[in-house]
């Protein structure tokens, strides 16, 4: 969850929503995909760490089906991510801290445990939850004393 921190402070930086993602391929012990927002960078709506931390592994890994994996995530995916990780067959996610607005795996939604869907994804809630809220509320806490909203017109 570290590595995902240090992808979320790297994402505030960039003017990004602080949010950030790895898959660690559990056999090996290694981070074979990383991500974190990108969505005003590169124009995207579905530039999601996530997303981008579940690519970066299918190319490393040359499959779509990401096995033997677990993907750590500072924030509570989104139905979208979710989705993906459900479709990927990836068989566990470590989150940080829950979304109350628009969290999928246990807020609003729980897609990942979901039976009616043909793959299930065991998820571990909580880790280091401080550490990744307080990384959020730092980022709008600063927008906000800027008058930045993040809202284009």
């Amino acid at each position: 969850m570290r590595e995902a921190l240090a992808e979320a402070v790297l994402a505030a930086a960039e003017g990004e929503v602080p949010i950030g993602a790895v898959v660690v391929h559990e056999p090996t012990a290694t981070i074979i995909g990383r991500g974190r927002n990108r969505r005003e960078t590169d124009h995207d709506p579905t530039a999601h760490a996530e997303i981008l931390a579940l690519k970066g592994a299918g190319r490393s890994i040359g499959h779509w089906r990401i096995l033997d994996c677990t993907l750590y995530v500072t924030l509570e995916p989104c139905p979208m991510c979710a989705g993906a990780m459900v479709n990927a067959r990836l068989p566990r996610v470590v989150y940080g801290c829950d979304d109350a607005k628009a969290g999928a795996v246990k807020s609003l939604y729980t897609l990942c445990g979901d039976e009616r869907l043909n793959h299930q994804v065991q998820v571990v809630a909580g880790v280091l939850a401080v550490e990744c809220a307080d990384v959020l509320r730092e980022f709008f806490r600063e927008r906000r004393a800027r008058g930045q909203n993040g809202r284009r017109r």
